[in-house]
């Protein structure tokens, strides 16, 4: 067996690689790892609306319990919502099971330590080598834990768990932290079929939103079905439909947001950290005038930030780095190009909703237009190349392909910056790109992604 934490949790095939019986060993050795010395713990296990979901939420339910943890089952909602919820009601742990923006057959298992926040690698090994020795502590009789479901089925757990108003409690929690009555603004929000479906369409009403849902009627089965933050025409065309101040699209489990202008112009993770950076510059929110991305933002952002005198630091890919530089620096914003945005002050994790809401209370605030606000990004060409391979980590880490992006390095001089890396969920290596002249990054791209695949 590989490592079983990718850069986002447990990730694979439902009831294939990712199991019943993988689900709940990966469960109960959480339990274990993360309830240690712990009179009775608790954990918080959501789910996105996926068909799979429901035998995996039975997987995990078990895994803990029979590790004597007593579980909160909240049902479906975002990540960032069991997170959040993980903080409130002081649970040593924090389950989700979602494969975010992959497709429908996939699933996959988010654990959150104490306070909603991810888990460290050091944890994340420890767990993985319980799951191998499979030699868990079974603890007996009244010490198997309990369970209380949104359904309102009692486990004796202290009525201090009450899960009444969850959902409700997520969406004040969001509705707080914009901090701007939205009233005038028309959104549209393509809610993937997944987590947020209700949640989220709710918040951005509460707030003042006038509100065009689609894809927000999940069946179990057309979650991220050609809608969501990965198709993105869908909701450029119902913004131009409907005139639209803009368009926002979440993934299956809402903690990514991209978004489209009122032209249908699409304004990514990049664009929306800097118009969001600039928002808390001018307001004094932004600690130490720093901004936290990953590699694989656009040179794009360096300049505009370099230009507005805020420094960017940057991270490896993955939002759980990006977390981890936040809680380490002590800053207050970070992202990723793909729309995973980090508001440390509200929340441990990305949050799509949050990030929608904040954005939209930046151009109520200006009484600017969208495209306006992002045009402070001018991205600089860029070309992703994904090439399949037998063994990701090998073949990135040959001498043949080093010298080439040497190589390829030295082209580009300062016009332009090359990153070759492993997935960290698939058998791929990424191959990007950036550079000046567009047909000069594709020429290069397009070379090293053959002298990948050649190995």
């Amino acid at each position: 067996m590989g490592r079983l934490f990718g850069t986002d949790g447990v990730r694979g095939l439902a009831n294939e690689s990712l199991s019943p019986e993988l689900a709940l060993h990966v469960s109960a050795a959480a339990a274990e790892v993360l309830s240690r010395g712990k009179r009775r713990a608790v954990a918080v296990v959501g789910r996105d609306p996926r068909a799979s979901g429901e035998m995996l939420e039975a997987a995990v339910t078990a895994g803990l319990t029979a590790g004597g943890v007593d579980v909160l089952s909240v049902g479906v909602l975002p990540t960032p919502a069991v997170a959040y919820l993980t903080a409130v009601y002081d649970a040593c742990l924090g389950v989700m099971i979602s494969a975010s923006h992959n497709p429908m057959p996939d699933n996959g298992i988010k654990i959150f330590a104490a306070g909603g926040h991810k888990l460290d690698d050091a944890v994340e090994d420890r767990i993985e080598e319980l799951v191998r020795e499979k030699n868990f502590h079974r603890p007996t009789g009244a010490g198997i834990g309990r369970v209380l479901s949104m359904s309102g089925v009692d486990g004796h757990i202290d009525a201090h768990y009450s899960l009444a108003g969850t959902h409700e409690r997520y969406v004040e929690h969001l509705v707080e932290a914009t901090g701007r009555d939205l009233s005038g603004l028309t959104v549209v929000v393509d809610c993937a079929h997944g987590a947020a479906s209700d949640v989220c369409p709710a918040a951005y009403r509460e707030a003042g939103a006038r509100v065009i849902a689609i894809n927000a009627e999940p069946n179990g089965l057309n979650i991220n079905d050609r809608c969501g933050s990965t198709h993105l025409d869908k909701v450029r065309r119902a913004v131009l439909e409907h005139g639209a101040d803009l368009g926002l699209a979440l993934d299956g489990d809402a903690d990514r947001c991209l978004a489209v202008d009122a032209t249908g112009a699409i304004v990514d993770g990049d664009a929306i950290m800097a118009v969001l950076a600039l928002a808390m510059h001018e307001s004094g929110e932004l600690a130490q005038n720093t901004l936290v991305a990953t590699v694989m933002s656009n040179l794009g952002l360096h300049i505009a930030m370099r230009e507005a005198g805020i420094t960017l630091r940057t991270t490896a890919v993955g939002d759980r780095y990006v977390l981890e530089e936040l809680r380490r620096g002590g800053f207050t914003l970070g992202g990723e190009q793909s729309g995973h945005v980090v508001f440390p002050r509200y929340g441990t994790t990305g949050d799509g909703i949050l990030t929608g809401l904040k954005l939209m209370a930046r151009m109520t605030q200006t009484g600017r237009t969208l495209a306006d606000l992002a045009g402070v990004l001018q991205t600089v060409p860029q070309v992703l190349v994904n090439v399949p391979v037998t063994d990701k980590s090998a073949v990135a880490a040959a001498p043949e392909i080093r010298d080439a992006v040497a190589e390829a390095e030295r082209i580009l001089g300062d016009t332009g910056r090359v990153l070759l890396r492993p997935s960290g969920t698939e058998q791929l290596v990424r191959v990007m790109v950036e550079a000046t002249d567009l047909d000069r990054a594709r020429t290069l791209a397009d070379d090293l992604a053959k002298r990948v695949a050649s190995l």
